[in-house]
């Protein structure tokens, strides 16, 4: 390197990388989403051996619930058509989802190319059936549900935004997010 060469260097400041606190919160997203899948096959799992209409009435008797209200009631003979054949398809299922949950995050977090892809794709599958779900006529009555937050429908509004938020952030910075990584190193 000619003496030149190195005034020039000194002149030029280092740019430092930019920080993705976006990609940041889709890690985070995908890491609690995995975690949570996990947790809820070990739940189900467990479950597999127990009277699950009796471990419902002690639920309810703990919380001071009256188990005879109508709404009780139906529930009840839901839980008692659960069998411990459905909780391990819960189980396995939730693992799978779980498993697929956390490779999303840690590839995202170490920047694998094409995680970028597999994550865009994931995330734009659920939008149109995200979207069929809010245009669909089933529309729980509105007295069951004071404020908009307890409709069910702004869950469905919240998810698909999300998706629709990560989708367009991972593709419109899809090459950021790789050079960025791969200039790191």
């Amino acid at each position: 390197m000619s003496e030149e060469q190195k005034n020039l260097a000194l002149l030029v400041p280092e740019t430092k990388p930019k920080r993705a606190p976006t990609l940041y919160f889709i890690v985070a997203v995908k890491l609690v989403k995995g975690v949570a899948a996990l947790l809820l096959a070990l739940g189900s799992y467990s479950l597999t051996d127990n009277n699950l209409p009796e471990d419902f009435r002690k639920l309810l008797e703990f919380f001071h619930i009256d188990p005879e209200k109508k709404f009780f009631l139906e529930l009840a003979d839901r839980v008692a058509e659960i069998t411990p054949n459905n909780l391990e398809w819960v189980a396995v299922g939730s693992i799978i989802y779980g498993l697929f949950m956390l490779l999303q995050s840690g590839g995202l977090m170490f920047r694998v190319s094409w995680i970028v892809w597999l994550v865009i794709a994931e995330s734009a599958f659920f939008i149109p059936i995200e979207i069929f779900e809010l245009v669909r006529k089933h529309v729980p009555a509105a007295e069951n549900h004071p404020h908009i937050f307890a409709h069910p429908k702004i869950y469905v509004a919240i998810l698909l935004a999300v998706n629709v938020a990560i989708v367009w952030y991972l593709f419109k910075n899809r090459d950021r997010i790789i050079r960025h990584h791969h200039h790191q190193n």
